[in-house]
């Protein structure tokens, strides 16, 4: 039996569940980005105790490593290993892209490609492009939007474009006609699915090493010396 407690706050939506084998037996939601921080403690205690699970009974915690937002991606990731350092249980690691494809493929089968955006300011977006079958075939990465990205691939793949990042592109995208857009997101279940197979494989982050996956620096702005 293996029951994994997850932790996403990598989005606009945060989620902290519990599941066994596979299927989600309990979870909570936070739509408010900025009060992820303070959602995710309680929420842990209150899937819990909704399971009637102790915590001590963990087999494994599963977080969102990124990308996504800076500020939710460390939150995630250092509750998550904070458990896991805690009660000697291993940390599984899932991409926030992988996670988008994986509800996209599921939600609207059929295309050829699947390419989630995660908006990432300005012109900018995380993206990387999968097949039908969910597996990457460009790599992730932070690309400035142009009215040629995607070309090589859109002539010969019908491709569906999903995300908040996915507006950027759809207003540059009016002559690809097959370049096609929905509004998909995973859920709990994407998730309880994902991490009980890299638990089955034995698929366990270094908890020393481990971090989030931000795919670009964060850089501070300087302040101004005052005289």
């Amino acid at each position: 039996m293996a029951l994994i407690l997850h932790i996403d706050t990598a989005l606009q939506k945060a989620f902290v569940g519990l599941s066994q084998n596979g299927e989600l037996l309990a979870e909570l939601v936070n739509e408010k980005q900025n009060d992820h921080a303070a959602f995710i403690q309680p929420a842990i205690v209150n899937v819990l105790e909704k399971a009637g699970v102790l915590m001590s009974a963990l087999q494994a915690v599963g977080v969102t490593a990124g990308p996504g937002s800076y500020t939710g991606l460390r939150v995630g990731m250092a509750s998550a290993k904070g458990i896991c350092y805690a009660f000697d249980i291993p940390l599984l690691a899932v991409s926030t892209l992988d996670m988008m494809a994986m509800a996209a493929i599921d939600a609207a089968p059929g295309y050829d490609a699947y390419c989630p955006m995660i908006d990432a300011r300005r012109d900018e977006v995380y993206t990387a492009l999968f097949n039908n079958t969910g597996k990457q075939v460009m790599p992730a990465q932070a690309l400035i939007l142009n009215n040629q990205s995607f070309k090589k691939e859109l002539l010969s793949k019908n491709i569906l474009f999903t995300g908040n990042g996915a507006e950027k592109w759809k207003a540059v995208a009016g002559s690809f006609s097959n370049a096609f857009f929905a509004k998909t997101g995973y859920k709990g279940k994407h998730l309880a699915a994902a991490f009980f197979k890299l638990f089955k494989n034995n698929e366990f982050c270094d908890l020393a090493y481990a971090e989030p996956f931000y795919l670009k620096d964060f850089h501070f702005a300087a302040g101004k010396n005052k005289e």
